[in-house]
């Protein structure tokens, strides 16, 4: 590894943030530094380790005070601002070592009570550990090279080997008060050390700069690393050669998505599969190796202490699903029986069990999958363990790989402080549903997926209109929304997106079909083209959509929903709209078949009827001549309803997530027109 500091850059950061409110040129360089850091994921990940700076700030008396600048909670080294590192008084927090215990609650109460600003984030559970040792700047990794030593059975003996008494050895001990005390104690005796190594934990190294710190950090690492290397080569292993290429994992994904949840829990799955990857999984130590636990107690509560294999070469896809079921349930009661074990060994603590479920997926010769509630987390899961794999990798190269016992993963999984990182909002409605919606670049469709992301559903969306989607795409944010341009028309190309979309988020709970176009002709005279197009777009995609959604459904076997967009048309077809009304006609005897063949599977099948919305569907010409037939004007046109309102696409969005939600309804036409007795589908 290689020091990525640049004085440049610094001197750039020291000019845009020396001057910000609560911030000097000690904390432009830790927002330096931290960067540096947090953007080599070899080092940390998805909000892992921390950094802090001891420097002066004024408080709001105006005094000149000694202050600990620490990473606060919900921050991630990669992007930290000065915000995300809050000023804790330092004398008081120091002298929170003469101590002899200190509950976690009273650690957590001691640090907020000393921030300079109420409103500033929690600071790190470790701000003791920082505050204790004497050092202007402090930086803590989890560096994958670094843990391949530290997760040892004779791992103290083995740093000694490689870095002698230039960093100090550090026991574990949970990270708080307990650890905080003895890193200070061990860095006391070891004055000239320029750093510690905390067993299967990670790295803190100091200096009186930024750059001193950093650099110390990466040098450290950077050690580990050619030790591993050089011994990698002296005992003539080598990496195995790439693998021939195998049927990609997601042929699996809406089997496993299916039973992965329990009662209403539903998951995201994350598919990896790179050389790297398949090497570990195609080894017959995979076993033993992968049920050893993490390579660092932080990782538990995203990725659980093991990961679930599963077999299933040359399998019929009943003889897959039976597996699958059989290895879940083995998965989930060894993790309850883990909890069971651990509850009766702690009689004084209240421990309400987590989910049993399984967050990374180990398929034999295949790869990894992640597993969460959401996008995000399901693909931290598959980060954390693709980062584990090379740990393991490492540690098995210089010794063998050793994971803590599971008294001491438990106390991290079920810690408090550690929960917190995890948040506890209630959840949306929609929360954990995939949704594909078609024609979601403008109009009803945009609407309608705003709707839902309100609502928590995952999207994908669809259209023709891939410069709109975009925009749509990033106004509703990443992680939970994917797209692609379509034409719904082209069926080989609707297969091909509706099993992209399985891939991407691990399967799908609803559709939304639509798309659509407005032709116009008189029936008799209408072009045979013009007609067919029609009913491709009108009918037959939703068709092609619906059948592909199916089987999807039918893999799952958790149930979904058809929410199609039919039209007053449908009921009370006008002059000249027979190419459009025809096939929206057919579209609610589609939706009524559906209702009827989905019902056994726990498919609902729904349709929206609605009219005079403000859409592209017709052009602006097309409008007024309509109007200008009926008197009107054009917004009087639009208001021209029994409750004289105009319905908005927003409230046709309203009515389609009515519908998702509608557990007991299918086979429904549900009106959004103002009032149209004449075109009432009852």
């Amino acid at each position: 590894m290689d020091s990525c500091w640049s004085e440049e850059e610094a001197q750039a950061t020291i000019a845009r943030y020396a001057e910000a409110p609560r911030s000097n040129r000690d904390i432009a360089l830790r927002v330096y530094s931290s960067r540096l850091i947090g953007r080599e994921p070899s080092l940390v990940l998805h909000g892992g380790g921390n950094t802090s700076v001891k420097t002066r700030l004024v408080d709001d008396s105006g005094e000149l005070v000694d202050v600990l600048c620490v990473k606060g909670s919900g921050w991630d080294l990669g992007d930290i601002e000065p915000a995300g590192l809050p000023a804790v008084r330092l004398a008081t927090l120091s002298g929170l070592r003469e101590l002899e215990r200190l509950s976690d609650e009273d650690m957590v109460n001691a640090q907020r009570t000393r921030l300079l600003d109420a409103s500033a984030p929690n600071p790190s559970v470790e701000t003791l550990l920082h505050a204790f040792l004497p050092a202007k700047y402090i930086d803590h990794s989890h560096a994958d090279a670094i843990l391949a030593l530290v997760d040892q059975p004779e791992a103290e003996a083995l740093c000694r080997e490689v870095y002698g008494e230039r960093l100090a050895v550090v026991p574990y001990v949970m990270p708080g008060f307990a650890l905080a005390k003895l890193a200070a104690e061990v860095a006391a005796a070891n004055p000239a050390a320029e750093g510690m190594l905390l067993l299967q934990h990670g790295l803190f190294t100091w200096g009186e700069s930024a750059r001193e710190s950093y650099e110390r950090h990466v040098q450290a690492v950077d050690q580990a690393e050619r030790f591993i290397a050089k011994t990698r080569a002296e005992s003539g292993e080598h990496l195995v050669p790439k693998l021939p290429g195998s049927e990609h994992l997601a042929v699996y994904a809406a089997t496993l998505r299916g039973r992965l949840g329990e009662g209403e829990r539903r998951y995201f799955l994350h598919f990896r599969a790179s050389d790297r990857i398949r090497r570990f999984v195609s080894s017959p130590k995979l076993d033993a190796l992968s049920q050893r636990g993490p390579a660092t107690p932080d990782h538990v509560i995203r990725t659980k202490a093991k990961p679930l294999l599963l077999d299933l070469d040359a399998l019929t896809p009943e003889q897959s699903q039976a597996h699958i079921e059989a290895a879940l349930d083995s998965f989930r009661a060894d993790y309850r029986a883990y909890v069971e074990r651990q509850i009766a060994a702690h009689p004084e603590r209240t421990i309400t069990p987590l989910d049993p479920d399984p967050r990374v997926i180990l398929v034999r010769n295949h790869g990894l999958i992640g597993v969460g509630a959401s996008p995000k987390a399901a693909s931290v899961a598959a980060d954390l363990y693709e980062h584990t794999i090379d740990v393991i990798d490492a540690a098995e190269v210089v010794g063998r790989y050793q994971a803590l016992p599971e008294a001491h993963l438990f106390d991290m999984e079920y810690w408090s402080l550690e929960q917190a990182k995890l948040g506890k909002r209630a959840p949306k409605p929609l929360a954990g549903q995939i949704v594909y919606i078609t024609g979601a670049a403008r109009g009803i469709g945009a609407a309608t997926a705003r709707v839902f992301a309100e609502a928590g559903a995952a999207l994908y969306l669809v259209d023709r209109d891939t410069e709109a989607l975009e925009q749509l795409a990033n106004e509703i944010g990443e992680g939970e929304v994917a797209w692609e341009g379509l034409d719904v028309a082209d069926e080989p190309a609707v297969a091909a997106s509706m099993a992209r979309c399985e891939i991407h988020f691990g399967g799908l709970d609803g559709v939304v079909s639509n798309a659509g176009v407005a032709p116009q002709s008189p029936i008799a005279t209408c072009d045979p083209a013009l007609l067919r197009h029609s009913f491709e777009v009108n009918l037959f995609a939703h068709q092609w959509i619906a059948a592909h959604a199916m089987g999807i459904f039918a893999r799952q076997g958790i149930g979904g929903f058809l929410l199609f967009n039919a039209s007053k048309a449908a009921f009370n077809p006008g002059p000249n709209f027979g190419p459009y009304a025809l096939p929206k006609a057919a579209l609610i005897a589609l939706t009524k078949q559906y209702a009827l063949e989905g019902g056994p599977l726990g498919v609902r099948a729904n349709a929206i009827n609605a009219d005079r919305v403000r859409t592209s569907l017709l052009a602006a010409e097309d409008v007024e001549r309509r109007a200008a037939a009926r008197g009107l004007e054009v917004d009087a046109y639009f208001r021209s309803n029994l409750l004289a309102r105009e319905v908005s696409a927003r409230e046709v969005g309203e009515a389609f997530l009515h519908l998702a939600l509608a557990q007991s309804t299918t086979g429904c036409v549900l009106t959004v027109d103002g009032g149209n007795i004449a075109a009432s589908p009852r």
